[in-house]
């Protein structure tokens, strides 16, 4: 099916990136998402406003303040009505707002939630973002900060998983479930490879193999990934290597362009691409 949730409702209270990246992935695969926001706005709109469209485009966004008693009976009626909330905020926050767990589940019987938290139990009240996540784990290099939000993102891919497994459930038992994506997490599954010495400076994947590796090219850098045996045996006899180190390879990959071992590579089906930077 091209829309495999259509009929759902999926009501999200969700404001930064994770939240939206989920509920936008939640609305192309056919759910009809409304997105609450407090009268101020979602942050993400004022920091990348491109982004934030992008991501709105297929949900409808109300504004509503939860503090006052009528914001809080408007959403009630969304909720009366839907199949599934996201959240974002910290347990103790949904809590003042009556939306913690227990009393969803009294109020709504059928209603499924995902709650994206930062840190599991019992810590899911502790303040972090993105950096502080992958910092934890060794998956910042100071002084430099990560070119994207990983942890973020994969955390809104488990919240769609979570929230498709969820409906899924509750049609073959009939019982309204909760899931709970910590971020943190999520950072500790992206470091695995660097926990088991997989990457990392030196590691196999890390600099230690010739044919995956980054090299400086004439006017700029490019990226091998010739992993596999026969990919590797590609660059060894289309570059007529004799010692087939890293040295070598650096100094055959500096006499042209980038961009010309880009289109070599595709010529010899190698996996090589130029790097792109903004």
């Amino acid at each position: 099916m091209s829309d495999p949730l259509q009929g759902y409702h999926l009501v999200t209270l969700a404001l930064n990136l994770p939240g939206p990246v989920a509920a936008s992935r939640l609305a192309h695969m056919g759910a009809r998402v409304s997105k609450v926001e407090p009268p101020q706005g979602d942050p993400l709109a004022q920091a990348a406003p491109e982004l934030y469209a992008e991501l709105h485009a297929a949900q409808q966004v109300h504004t509503l303040d939860l503090r006052t008693r009528s914001g809080r009976e408007t959403l009630q009626g969304m909720l009366a009505t839907a199949d599934l909330l996201l959240t974002s905020s910290r347990p103790q926050a949904l809590a003042r707002l009556e939306l913690d767990r227990p009393r969803l589940q009294a109020r709504y019987p059928r209603l499924c939630s995902v709650a994206i938290v930062g840190e599991p139990p019992p810590r899911e009240n502790r303040p972090g973002h993105d950096l502080t996540y992958m910092a934890a784990h060794g998956l910042v290099a100071p002084p430099h900060l990560p070119r994207t939000l990983a942890a973020d993102l994969l955390g809104a891919e488990r919240a769609v998983a979570a929230a498709t497994a969820l409906l899924l459930a509750r049609e073959r038992t009939g019982q309204a479930g909760h899931r709970t994506v910590a971020l943190a997490q999520m950072a500790e599954e992206l470091a695995r490879p660097l926990r088991h010495g997989l990457t990392g400076p030196g590691a196999l994947l890390g600099g230690g193999l010739p044919g995956y590796n980054l090299y400086r090219a004439a006017d700029g850098w490019i990226a091998l990934a010739a992993l596999e045996p026969h990919f590797w045996q590609r660059v060894v006899d289309a570059l007529r290597l004799e010692r087939g180190d890293a040295e070598e390879l650096a100094a055959r990959f500096r006499t042209r362009a980038a961009q010309e071992w880009e289109a070599w590579a595709e010529r010899h089906d190698i996996p090589l691409v130029q790097v792109r930077l903004p």
